[in-house]
C-alpha cells in the first residue's frame, strides 16, 4: 500500500478549537492550528462579520484574498454573543472544544458573561488564549492595540530603517502575525500541560498573549546589552553594525543581493572567490571583531567586486566557494522559485468566490510523519457551516435554526 493510498492522519486531528478573533493574530493563530488538522470552528457575528474578508491590496470581481488563505481548514459560523441566546449556544459548544482563541479588547469577554471562570466550569480542560495589545493585565491593558503600536512600543520599529531617518514599516502586519504565533505556541503547550500526567493534567488554563510583548521577545540581546552598558541600539540600514560582511550589494545588472560572509572562515571564501586571498589575513579584516571595526572598508571592497558582475554570474561564483548568497525576490520571484516549488510552499486554494484556484503559501512547519495540508480556501460565506454544527454537533432541530436565524441570534 502506498502513502497515498493510506494519507498519515495530521498532529492535531480530534482537537476542535473555537475561533473568536478577527483580522489578523487570532485568525492567523487559527490557520497554524488548522493546517495541522485541528477542527477550527470560526464564529462571525451575524451582523458583523470578520473585517479580513475584504482584506488584500489586490482584489478579483470585489472578492479580496487575505480571507483565501487565513481563514484556509476552517469551518465558519455565525453566532451573537451579544444576545442570551447566543452566549447559551457558545457554552454549549465550549462543552465540546479544546480551546478558544479570542482577541477582544480585556474584559470583552467577562462583560458578555463568558470569562474564563464560566468557560471553566463548563469545561474544565479548556484552553483560552487571549490576544491583545498589551496583555490582560497592567496599566496598559484596556488600551486598543494594533500590530503598527505594538511594533513601536516594543522597541522593535525604532531598530529598522536608516540612521537619522524615520522608522520605516515593515510593509506587512508583524506584529499580528507574531502574537499569531506565539498564541499558537501557547494553545499547543498548554494542551500538552493538560494531556500530560502531571499537576495540571485535565486542566485548561489561559494563555495571555501580547502583540507589543510578542514583538519584544525578538529582540535579541538588545536589553541586556542596554542594561549592563548603556547601549542603545540604533537602526543601521541595510545591515547589522558590527556583522561585514553581510549587506546588500548591487550586481552589474542591478539586481539586489545579500552577501553574508562573516564567519571567518566564510570570509575566507568569499576573499578566494573575489580573488584577494591577502584580504583574509589583513589586520583589518582577520577576525569577526576586526571586520565589524572595518565595516564600511570591506563592505566597498565587496560592493565594487559585486558590481562587476550581473547577478547569475555572482550567484554561481558564491555558491561554487560555499559563499552565503541570495536575490532579494518580488513576489514573482517567489512563485517562480524551484526551492519553494519543490517543498510545496506555493499551494492552490480553490476559492469558491471566484471558482478558481488561488495560490497561497504552504504549510510551516513540515513533519514528515503527520503532515499539514491545506485542504480548501476560507468559507465564501459568514454561516457557511451554521448548519453542520448547529444541526450535527449541538443536535438543534432544523425549526430551532429557522428560530434562531430570524431572531439574529446566527
Amino acid at each position: 500500500m502506498s502513502f497515498h493510498d493510506n494519507p498519515p492522519i495530521p498532529a492535531l486531528t480530534g482537537i476542535r478549537v473555537l475561533e473568536l478573533g478577527t483580522l489578523i493574530a487570532g485568525p492567523f493563530c487559527g490557520r497554524l492550528l488548522a493546517d495541522h488538522g485541528a477542527d477550527v470552528i470560526k464564529i462571525e457575528a451575524p451582523d458583523r462579520p470578520d473585517p479580513l474578508r475584504d482584506w488584500g491590496q489586490a482584489e478579483q470581481d470585489g472578492h479580496h484574498f487575505f480571507w483565501t488563505v487565513h481563514a484556509r481548514n476552517k469551518r465558519c459560523i455565525t453566532l451573537d454573543l451579544r444576545q442570551a441566546r447566543g452566549q447559551d449556544l457558545f457554552l454549549q459548544l465550549v462543552e465540546k472544544a479544546d480551546a478558544v482563541v479570542e482577541s477582544f479588547r480585556p474584559g470583552t469577554l467577562e462583560k458578555w458573561g463568558l470569562g474564563y471562570d464560566e468557560l471553566r466550569r463548563r469545561n474544565p480542560g479548556l484552553v483560552l488564549a487571549r490576544v491583545s495589545g498589551y496583555g490582560q493585565t497592567g496599566p496598559y491593558s484596556r488600551r486598543p492595540g494594533y500590530a503598527s503600536v505594538a511594533e513601536a512600543v516594543s522597541g522593535m520599529r525604532h531598530l529598522n530603517g536608516f540612521p537619522g531617518g524615520p522608522p520605516p514599516r515593515i510593509a506587512l502586519s508583524v506584529g499580528d502575525s507574531l502574537g499569531g504565533m506565539f498564541a499558537a505556541q501557547g494553545v499547543l503547550t498548554a494542551l500538552l500541560a493538560r494531556d500530560r500526567h502531571g499537576p495540571h493534567h485535565g486542566r485548561g488554563q489561559v494563555v495571555d498573549i501580547a502583540l507589543s510583548e510578542s514583538c519584544l521577545a525578538l529582540l535579541e540581546s538588545t536589553i541586556p546589552d542596554y542594561d549592563r552598558t548603556g547601549l542603545v541600539r540604533a537602526p543601521s540600514g541595510t545591515r547589522l553594525d558590527g556583522i561585514a560582511p553581510s549587506n546588500l550589494y548591487r550586481s552589474a545588472d542591478h539586481r539586489w543581493l545579500i552577501i553574508a560572509a562573516n564567519q571567518d572562515t566564510v570570509f575566507e571564501r568569499l576573499c578566494m572567490a573575489m580573488g584577494r586571498p591577502e584580504l583574509a589575513a589583513d589586520p583589518r579584516f582577520a577576525t569577526h571583531v576586526a571586520r565589524g571595526r572595518h565595516q564600511d572598508e570591506i563592505d566597498d571592497i565587496v560592493a565594487a567586486w559585486a558590481a562587476r558582475h550581473d547577478a547569475a554570474a555572482l550567484t554561481k561564483i558564491l555558491e561554487e566557494a560555499g559563499v552565503v548568497v541570495g536575490p532579494v525576490s518580488t513576489v514573482a520571484d517567489v512563485v517562480a522559485d524551484e526551492q519553494f516549488r519543490a517543498r510545496d510552499m506555493l499551494v492552490a486554494h480553490h476559492d469558491e468566490r471566484v471558482d478558481a484556484d488561488v495560490l497561497g503559501p504552504g504549510v510551516v512547519p513540515k513533519l514528515d510523519s503527520t503532515p499539514g495540508s491545506v485542504r480548501w480556501a476560507g468559507p465564501p460565506r459568514p454561516g457557511t457551516h451554521n448548519t453542520e454544527i448547529y444541526s450535527d454537533l449541538l443536535k438543534l432541530p432544523a425549526d430551532e435554526l429557522d428560530r434562531l436565524s430570524a431572531a439574529h441570534v446566527i
